[in-house]
């Protein structure tokens, strides 16, 4: 008896944990999504390509993942991407006040 309410437990906390992860993941999307517009913005797409480029396709990657419902992986991309736009921002801007703009 107390295995089989072990094993509903486990089957809730499972369920529950899944219905989670579309929420987790939209909260990093979003973020990275507009710190990819800030780079855009900044003109990262000729000061800082690499990082620009890198940013967009991990975001691409992260919307990839959540659509296929693997939504740890769609996290863990969609932070990589924030991370990397904003790297993209940083570089772009700084190299925006060397020459002089």
């Amino acid at each position: 008896m107390a295995s089989s309410r072990t094993g509903i437990l486990l089957a809730l906390l499972a369920l529950h944990g899944a219905g989670c992860a579309p929420a987790i993941y939209a909260a990093n999307q979003a973020p990275a999504a507009r710190a990819l517009e800030r780079a855009r913005q900044a003109n990262a797409p000729h000061y800082a390509p690499y990082e620009y480029y890198t940013a967009e396709a991990y975001l691409s990657k992260a919307r990839e993942d959540a659509g296929e419902a693997h939504y740890q992986d769609a996290i863990h991309y969609a932070r990589l991407a924030e991370d990397a736009a904003d790297q993209a921002v940083e570089r772009a801007r700084a190299a925006m006040r060397e020459t002089g703009r």
